[in-house]
């Protein structure tokens, strides 16, 4: 009985040793993209600031006088230029072992993905050869049910302010479109300012309609607090687990209501990514 106990414990070890690994992958993989993200931003600050002077300018040719503005904007982009050589020199050749390191490099975000598909196949290998009793992997389930619970409030929240952000513009839009439109006489800056805000609005309402995102987030809330609900009450043992006397057959109940509300969450975001079908004429 010791000697399983024992072989019990080293194969959990093995298993947090993976995940251990794939949490590890899965950070170097944020941080490359966002130290990528930064590095096309650098190079793209001066051209985005020459187009904007150069639609600036011909945009108020003849009306409004942005001399002030473009003389400003000459220290500026000397600055950007300046930056950009210099990321350029410290991101040029061996540069990257000794100052920036290869998560700037391109392509090194798609290599540790490489990587944790690997690592997560190594770990699903690993499982299935350890030989853990049933109601381990039943107690090892039931703990790693906060996480989940966890990262479906992630994404729903991700999801509500991507909807709150294209809600905002489609209500500071419709007011901005309608204000400009109302003028009397519309004078031409006026004019683009409206053509700008309604293809805004109508860009915003676009996405929001196709991609459901209030829906998501609600489903996403909604399974949370459900499985979260489940976890509150077998661990208290209220609800439809009162006055359960076998503990394993309440953790049966428990893995097996769990893995029923993750399957709907799977069957909505399906239905939700499915594209909506128009009626026929």
């Amino acid at each position: 009985m010791e000697q399983s106990s024992v072989a019990a414990g080293r194969a959990i070890e093995s298993l947090l040793d993976h995940d251990r690994a794939i949490l590890n992958l899965r950070r170097k993989i944020r941080q490359a993209r966002a130290k990528r993200f930064i590095l096309v931003s650098t190079y793209a600050s001066a051209p985005t600031l020459l187009l904007l002077l150069f639609i600036g300018n011909i945009a108020t040719w003849g009306r409004v006088d942005l001399t002030r503005v473009n003389l400003a904007g000459i220290p500026i982009l000397v600055a950007l230029l300046f930056l950009c050589g210099v990321v350029r020199i410290l991101s040029n050749g061996d540069f990257f072992d000794g100052v920036l390191g290869d998560e700037w490099k391109a392509g090194h975000a798609a290599e540790k993905k490489i990587d944790l598909e690997l690592a997560i196949e190594r770990k699903r290998l690993s499982a299935a050869s350890t030989n853990l009793p049933t109601e381990t992997r039943r107690h090892v389930y039931r703990e790693s049910v906060p996480g989940a619970i966890e990262q479906y409030r992630a994404d729903g929240l991700r999801y509500r302010r991507i909807h709150n952000f294209f809600q905002s513009i489609i209500i500071i839009g419709s007011l901005a479109t309608s204000t400009a439109a109302s003028l009397a006489e519309t004078p031409a800056p006026y004019k683009w300012i409206t053509v700008g805000t309604s293809f805004a609005v109508g860009l915003a309402a676009g996405f929001t309609g196709y991609f459901k995102f209030r829906e998501r987030s609600f489903y996403l809330q909604q399974t949370a607090d459900a499985i979260e609900e489940e976890y509150d009450a077998v661990n208290l043992k209220v609800g439809r687990y009162r006055g359960s006397a076998d503990d394993a057959a309440a953790l049966l109940d428990f893995t097996e209501r769990v893995e029923t509300l993750k399957n709907d969450q799977r069957k909505r975001q399906q239905q939700l990514d499915q594209p909506t079908e128009t009626p026929e004429s």
